[in-house]
């Protein structure tokens, strides 16, 4: 890189492959809390079951990725699931058989697993 006009041109494309993904109407995306008590909690085994119950059933337009801390430590694993059209459920307590309980109930069947959700947590 040796002008200014690069520097610009290389933002420019990676500008675009970053709208390109998030343009992706017909995507889910599923994040889970990985911050250091969401790995005490158990996340990681949530995290690999997910992505195994993803790559097993073939659901192309869905993505698991990781974060770090949620903020709600008490609550912990966490599970979001980000729907294609923008709308967002937060699962507590996650275990990975409830995780394939989401995966069927919410991201094959499309209804939100309403028993794991934050709002479930926060009423009992």
């Amino acid at each position: 890189m040796k002008t200014l006009e690069e520097l610009k041109a290389i933002r420019d494309k990676m500008k675009g492959q970053v709208e390109i993904r998030e343009e992706d109407a017909g995507s889910i995306r599923i994040v889970v809390g990985m911050a250091t008590c969401g790995i005490a909690a158990g996340a990681r085994p949530v995290l690999t079951r997910l992505s195994d119950i993803v790559q097993e059933k073939a659901l192309g337009n869905v993505t698991v990725v990781q974060t770090g801390c949620i903020g709600l430590c008490q609550y912990e694993p966490i599970v979001e699931v980000h729907a294609a059209g923008g709308d967002k459920t937060t699962y507590v307590m996650v275990t990975p058989e409830k995780a394939e309980e989401i995966i069927d109930m919410h991201i094959i069947k499309g209804q939100v697993a309403s028993k794991y959700t934050i709002e479930s947590a926060k009423l009992g």
